[in-house]
């Protein structure tokens, strides 16, 4: 496959945030920069107001700073990610300039990813094809101290875990709000689960036996039934107490033995780092050897 050419731009030094012209990408994340109206998040148990433009330019910083650090010039088989920070991702790397675009392979997690791919004008691949990676970057919608991870809020876990255990290097970006030492402790909807359609009851029945009794179908906003998967499968959302979302790995094995259960959400032992973008412009690198970095805007 002969790779497809993007639109020039200037290559940028590691770590240097500056302005980059505007990405061909068209997305709702993208162009949410510029929404200056409040959302509510989570923090500490508490709803507190955060302005929108805030988020994504902390979502920005840390897919950037991220990009810069881990997807080299040497890379050619990359993974893309799913979620609201992975469109910045994709930014950055085509701020790398064609000529070192061209002879890379993209591999998406989802349709989500997929498409951005395609908008972007890169190559797009298929793990069936390259089913080991250089790096995947992708998004998280929590992260513990030792860089376990919850993911599968867009309903994208088994593609996901499929690309981060085929890449040599796997990292997470995120905005502050992501940043936890406990996983749980803001993501509170529960572990994302992916299951055979025909299972979900009897999956259900044993979540609610093992210490999840508010487990629950996910279903639906802009239709009637459940959320399904690019896979054709159900998402069950849940919720588990503090004491067992300490030892996630304990969980995911336990999970992961009940019969139905496609993929869960829980992500262990697999990323070198997690990136979140902070509130003052600086981002806040964990890796996995315990450190934890500060890196300011300037």
């Amino acid at each position: 496959m002969s790779p497809t050419h993007v639109r020039p731009f200037a290559l940028i030094p590691s770590r240097s945030l500056i302005y980059l012209p505007p990405s061909t990408i068209k997305s709702r994340a993208s162009l949410s920069v510029r929404n200056h109206s409040k959302v509510h998040c989570r923090s500490s148990g508490r709803m507190s107001a955060v302005p929108v433009d805030i988020i994504e330019k902390s979502k920005q910083l840390a897919a950037w700073t991220a990009v810069d650090n881990h997807i080299l010039p040497a890379d050619k088989i990359i993974g893309i990610g799913s979620g609201s920070t992975v469109p910045y991702v994709v930014e950055r790397i085509l701020a790398q300039g064609a000529e070192v675009n061209k002879g890379r392979v993209f591999i998406p997690t989802g349709f989500q990813s997929r498409q951005l791919i395609v908008e972007a004008q890169l190559t797009l691949g298929d793990v069936s094809q390259y089913p080991v990676l250089d790096v995947t970057i992708d998004g998280a919608d929590e992260v513990d101290h030792e860089l376990n991870s919850i993911k599968g809020g867009g309903a994208c876990q088994l593609q996901e875990k499929v690309l981060a255990e085929a890449a040599k290097t796997w990292v997470m970006v995120a905005d502050y709000r992501k940043n936890s030492e406990t996983l749980g402790t803001n993501w509170k909807q529960g572990i994302p689960i992916e299951v055979v359609p025909f299972a979900y009851a009897g999956v259900l029945r044993k979540l609610h036996s093992i210490g999840s009794p508010t487990a629950h179908l996910r279903m639906a906003k802009m239709k009637a039934g459940p959320v399904v998967t690019d896979n054709g499968n159900f998402v069950i959302d849940a919720p588990f107490a503090v004491e067992q979302m300490k030892e996630p790995a304990k969980l995911l094995t336990q999970l992961k033995l009940i019969t139905g259960i496609v993929e869960v959400g829980l992500f262990c032992n697999l990323a070198k780092a997690a990136y979140f973008g902070n509130q003052d412009g600086s981002v806040t690198i964990k890796w996995n050897n315990g450190r934890v970095e500060q890196i300011s805007k300037e």
